[in-house]
């Protein structure tokens, strides 16, 4: 499966003319180049959001270099063990015994039991089918005071139904425990970033007597708890909807999934479904939270800058939003000129928003990202284009090139109106500023403050 990377007569375009793609996975693969763009966020790191929790990964020692490495960069190696696995625990059959040996070695020698502890099994547990019942079980029984929360890294899942990111989002709200439900309180489930104070969602819900519970933002274990008393669990990244499902079906919590958008008019179409469910009425909250003018306030300074950007070119890539395709129909539609989208594949939720971008941008390119001679392609775009490129995204910058980027991932944390209007803000800043793309890119789980 090997390829030859300077081989040019081999294999497909690195690139594709939106009009060229018909389908919404363009590109094959067989060997990856994965960038050194490492803002993404790890199980490492999303784990690390549950409050006065404590990590114990168990697997072999070469796959444990990353995630020490990852706990150590984040300062927080004291919420971080390991328990390695050997070629004779694997020949002798007593992976049960050396977990639960091993995690009652570590708890005991903590200074204080931690709230709650996540364990991590990996590919090898899943080849000799462990028996966690039997694991968990008897570290509830020695630990009662703890919850234990299982949770995977096996690579192998990557691109199942089920891969480990979305089920470590799931698992973080597997503590919750049922209790009297308070109708003035909304959780944002499934999220590695809170959503920004700039989001109209925050001063309209907490006008209406609201209160917003976050895991991102919940200071200790006592004050997660309390997220089990919500009435409702808003999700706004595609992969914390299974987190919501499961809510649902064990604490009967009800949910909905109102996705980042960059779309005028989905916006305010979220806000009604929102105000149905919280039995408020949409056009007092339309008009008290003076939508109208955020909405045209955003588009005015998207347009402006536009105007201001005029011989720019725009990059965008599928880290920095969930929503690359509906970002680019935005700027658009707003007067920037999009040149680049970098995915490897189109979500089904945007392919009328591709549809539309094919239609009226046919030249606008779409870029691969893990195709394998990425690895030895030029990144000269910038300096061809005079230095004039803006990237949102890392990947984004690494591939153009270029110093002027927009440094955020999965969103950044932007939502609704407020969202856009400080994104304009955010580009704005970063064609004015040049920054150390070598530097920041390398940064692990950008955002991500323990």
């Amino acid at each position: 499966m090997l390829k030859r990377l300077h081989d040019t007569a081999a294999g497909q375009d690195t690139a594709l003319a939106l009009s060229q793609v018909d389908s919404l996975a363009p590109f094959t693969y067989g060997l990856e180049y994965s960038a050194p763009a490492r803002g993404g966020w790890t199980i490492v790191h999303i784990g690390m959001l549950l409050p006065e929790s404590h990590q114990v990964f168990v697997c072999a020692q070469s796959c444990l270099r990353g995630v020490v490495l990852s706990a150590a960069e984040l300062g927080d190696s004291s919420r971080f063990s390991t328990i390695s696995v050997d070629e004779d625990s694997v020949l002798e059959g007593n992976c049960e015994e050396i977990i639960i040996e091993g995690v009652t070695h570590i708890l005991e020698g903590l200074p204080a039991l931690p709230k709650a502890l996540l364990l991590f099994t990996s590919c090898i547990h899943h080849f000799l089918g462990t028996d966690m019942k039997i694991v968990f079980g008897e570290l509830n029984t020695r630990f009662p005071q703890v919850g234990f929360v299982q949770c995977w890294m096996n690579p192998i899942m990557r691109k199942t139904k089920m891969p480990p990111d979305p089920f470590m989002r799931k698992q973080l709200y597997s503590l919750l425990k049922p209790a009297d439900m308070c109708r003035r309180q909304v959780n944002i489930i499934g999220n590695n970033l809170a959503l920004r104070k700039s989001s109209e969602l925050y001063t309209i819900l907490e006008k209406k007597g609201f209160s917003i519970k976050d895991i991102c933002t919940c200071h200790d274990f006592r004050e997660y708890e309390t997220m089990a008393s919500s009435r409702l669990n808003l999700v706004t990244n595609p992969l914390g909807r299974p987190a919501a499902k499961e809510l649902c079906g064990r604490l009967g919590q009800e949910w909905v999934y109102l996705p980042v958008s960059y779309d005028w008019e989905q916006i305010r179409e979220h806000w009604k479904c929102l105000s149905d469910l919280l039995e408020l009425d949409f056009d007092s909250i339309w008009k008290e939270g003076e939508m109208d003018q955020l909405w045209q306030k955003a588009e005015t300074a998207l347009e402006t800058l536009a105007g201001e950007l005029a011989g720019w070119s725009v990059a965008i890539d599928y880290t920095a939003s969930s929503r690359p395709f509906g970002m680019a129909k935005l700027l658009v539609k707003c007067g920037f000129r999009v040149e680049r989208i970098y995915a490897d594949t189109i979500s089904p939720e945007e392919e009328d928003t591709f549809a539309w971008l094919k239609k009226q941008c046919p030249r606008m390119l779409l870029c691969p990202t893990v195709y394998h001679k990425m690895a030895v392609l030029p990144r000269t775009w910038c300096r061809e284009a005079g230095g004039k490129v803006l990237a949102i995204g890392q990947k984004a910058a690494y591939f153009t090139g270029t110093s002027h980027f927009v440094n955020m991932v999965e969103d950044g944390g932007l939502y609704g109106y407020g969202g856009i209007l400080e994104l304009a803000a955010m580009m704005e800043e970063a064609a004015g500023e040049e920054k150390d793309t070598e530097k920041l890119i390398q940064v692990k789980g950008w955002g991500c403050c323990c």
